[in-house]
């Protein structure tokens, strides 16, 4: 009975959530325009903007994978609708955003290019752009970038690269990719030593920006690998690790905002502690029991990972606010 009521009551604060956030939120539909083709996004606008002037607007960074404006992944069943979610409780906080999709995601496919082209530098040159298209126009009165996991570290290189107002990071990485791959992976072939220096070796090649051709005969016997380091994802992977997130946020100058769930199973909280360490001036905030969508959730895996796909599961509300308040903050409202 308790656990039915509990549910009740989630799906009444969800639903009145978005009853909210609906009436108030302005969506207009928006592209960037790359040599690719079109990017496109949703710019949200809160409502009255034109009588209480100029806002601060948010720019929503995605994740990794195939992930796309709203925080939806077709690696996964269902949606989350985290990111939409995102945009409409700042919407309501009277905080602009725009969300989009990446390059060669959901709407903007078209703009996509070969796995065996793409680089991640392709994906900061255009959150890059997207600044200068927000700051742009005098229609804003500061441009804050937040970057969602992999996002986080897009975030911060187009943060220094195109001289925003501030920076959030959501659930985002402190150390090189290739760390974080080697954590994952240890509790599952570290037993197995042949494949484990296979591994290993893949990760140092990639490290000092070499590809790894032909793949190791252990790697080779183990289809998931296999595939994780195939030929034409590798170069990918490569402008990927070379970059530290806790080096990169260390060179910024504006304000930093450090999110970070305490039942995320994808990205510990020690990853935002030593982000807050790289940048002892940062903000960080722990949200007590959110996991990696930004949702409430319990601590058991498979419990947790559903929540990926309920729509109906409203995100935890100190994240919007604590953005919010930093976007007011910087823009002295």
């Amino acid at each position: 009975m308790t656990t039915r009521l509990f549910s009740i009551l989630l799906t009444i604060a969800a639903l009145t959530q978005a009853t909210t956030a609906a009436s108030v939120t302005a969506e207009q539909q928006v592209e960037l325009t790359t040599s690719a083709g079109a990017i496109h996004g949703t710019l949200a606008i809160p409502p009255d903007t034109d009588k209480t002037g100029k806002v601060p607007v948010i720019l929503i960074i995605a994740g990794s994978g195939p992930t796309d404006r709203d925080g939806n992944s077709l690696a996964l069943p269902g949606k989350n609708n985290s990111y939409k979610m995102l945009a409409d409780s700042l919407a309501a906080e009277g905080i602009a955003s725009l969300r989009y999709d990446k390059r060669g995601i959901a709407a903007s496919r078209a703009a996509g290019t070969s796995e065996a082209n793409l680089r991640f530098d392709m994906y900061v040159d255009d959150a890059a752009a997207w600044i200068k298209q927000l700051q742009d126009g005098g229609r804003f009165s500061r441009v804050v970038v937040a970057g969602h996991s992999e996002g986080s570290l897009i975030g911060m290189l187009a943060a220094g690269k195109a001289r925003t107002d501030a920076l959030v990071s959501i659930a985002g990485p402190a150390r090189r990719a290739s760390a974080v791959l080697r954590d994952q992976m240890r509790p599952q072939i570290g037993a197995m030593p042949a494949l484990w220096e296979a591994f290993e070796t893949i990760l140092a090649s990639f490290e000092a920006g070499t590809t790894v051709e032909p793949m190791p005969p252990a790697v080779q016997s183990v289809p998931a690998l296999a595939s994780l380091f195939r030929l034409s994802v590798q170069p990918y992977m490569i402008s990927w690790i070379k970059y530290a997130p806790a080096a990169e946020v260390a060179r910024l100058a504006v304000p930093v905002l450090i999110v970070q769930g305490t039942h995320d199973i994808q990205v510990s909280v020690d990853e935002a502690r030593a982000l807050k360490a790289a940048k002892p001036d940062a903000e960080l905030l722990l949200v007590e029991g959110m996991n990696h969508v930004l949702k409430n959730a319990p601590t058991d895996r498979l419990q947790n990972i559903a929540t990926y796909s309920n729509p109906d599961l409203p995100i935890a509300p100190d994240v919007p606010k604590a953005i919010a308040s930093l976007a007011r903050r910087i823009a002295g409202r």
